[in-house]
């Protein structure tokens, strides 16, 4: 399914992811030591980038029944691009099982997070939701 539409990752939802966690490494916050590093500007956590997936997922996945989607976990998660602020990324899921599971269903998606223009994804996840229809 997919993909979603492109978002920006800025600096200020860096900054505001960082201030939610604790996470002020300055890679990530820092702009003008972060701009004398590797990537020549800040980064954005690659936890911001998997907690994207949800908003991102109501974008290519939509469901008109009434129920309720809960996040479940994650099998696995694998940060292979760094995100520099101010790039786009976008969402393309696979669904790899659906399973009868507790009044609802189990769903596993396989996620890839892109990066715009970059030749490897920033992110890429097995993610879990459980379906509880009403």
């Amino acid at each position: 399914m997919g993909p979603s539409q492109w978002v920006n990752v800025s600096q200020r939802m860096i900054t505001a992811f960082a201030d939610a966690t604790g996470d002020h490494q300055w890679i990530h916050v820092d702009e003008a030591r972060a701009a004398q590093g590797p990537y020549g500007r800040t980064i954005a956590h690659g936890y911001l980038i998997l907690s994207l997936i949800p908003t991102l997922l109501n974008d290519v996945l939509v469901v008109d029944l009434p129920g309720t989607r809960l996040n479940y976990g994650v099998n696995r998660v694998r940060f292979i691009t760094p995100v520099p602020e101010g790039h786009a990324i976008r969402l393309g899921v696979v669904v790899a099982s659906v399973e009868a599971a507790d009044r609802g269903w189990h769903i596993v998606l396989d996620a890839t997070i892109e990066l715009q223009d970059a030749l490897k994804p920033a992110c890429v996840a097995q993610v879990l939701y459980r379906w509880y229809g009403e």
